[in-house]
């Protein structure tokens, strides 16, 4: 006989609609004997050294960046129950969840192991910071209100010098987030590849590029005016002075997404940025 499933439940917020589905939760499990339930946390309480099999994100993708980043080096798979918007990796809706929870406890979902970054923040000072992530690592002018010059290299050959509002260095999974809106091409989640894309390039022939994701993405930034910021995942602000190096390479740990049989990329595709009509938004 298998064991019960271990499950954390992270949650975005302690509001009625994460509340309303916690409570289900915790009063189905004595129908559940299989379901040991080891916590309810927010982002900032996820302990990765608990004893659990299965992460179940209430919230967004926002939430889902969070939680992965507090996993760090003990990665687990995380399934999304979205209660934000468009939701490209949370894809249960709350009823969807609620039904299908018979067939996770089951262990009846596939776990795919996606492609994440680790950045480093060369300073010109010597001093260095490292961070995890998995959507994207971008360079942006953010308050400087000025176009930012950044120098690219790949593996040590030097690629091109961007100018204009930023630079972003998106893995496959964050090709649908801030590279889409900013142009960039939409890989499948399942590539091991990056795509940098220019951000209002001042120069047209500038277009987003794809390498492999075995190479080392080096930027440099000659003399960044006061304001120009590192940017990962969209919630972590570095600021950049002149000298400055950022290294981005495939990180050692991957995000693990767990899936139900049912879902395809495509198929989310379709619905979430409405190929077939209007994107549906989260309620």
């Amino acid at each position: 006989m298998s064991s019960p499933l271990s499950m954390l439940v992270v949650t975005r917020d302690d509001g009625e609609r994460v509340q309303r589905i916690v409570d289900e939760l915790v009063a189905r499990g004595p129908n559940e004997p299989m379901l040991q339930l080891v916590g309810v946390t927010s982002t900032d309480g996820v302990d990765p050294t608990l004893p659990f099999e299965l992460v179940v994100v209430l919230g967004g993708d926002g939430t889902i960046l969070r939680t992965c980043r507090k996993l760090g080096q003990r990665q687990r798979p995380i399934l999304g129950v979205n209660l934000g918007r468009l939701g490209f990796l949370a894809e249960l809706s709350p009823l969807e969840f609620q039904q299908q929870l018979p067939q996770i406890v089951r262990r009846g979902y596939k776990i795919i192991h996606h492609l994440m970054f680790e950045c480093r923040l060369l300073r010109a000072d010597g001093t260095s910071e490292i961070d995890v992530g998995l959507n994207e690592a971008a360079v942006l002018s953010a308050g400087s209100l000025q176009l930012v010059q950044i120098d690219l290299a790949i593996d040590g050959e030097r690629v091109s010098t961007y100018s204009g509002d930023g630079l972003i260095v998106s893995t496959p999974i964050g090709s649908t987030a801030h590279n889409l809106a900013a142009g960039g091409p939409i890989l499948k989640h399942d590539l091991q590849a990056f795509v940098i894309t220019p951000v209002c390039a001042h120069t047209l022939t500038n277009r987003p590029l794809v390498d492999r994701a075995d190479c080392v993405y080096t930027l440099s930034l000659p003399d960044p005016a006061e304001g120009v910021m590192l940017v990962i995942d969209g919630q972590i602000r570095r600021p950049l002075r002149a000298g400055d190096r950022i290294e981005i390479r495939r990180a050692p740990v991957s995000f693990q997404l767990a899936r139900l049989p049912d879902c395809s990329f495509y198929g989310t595709l379709h619905e979430k940025l409405g190929w077939g009509g209007q994107p549906r938004y989260g309620n």
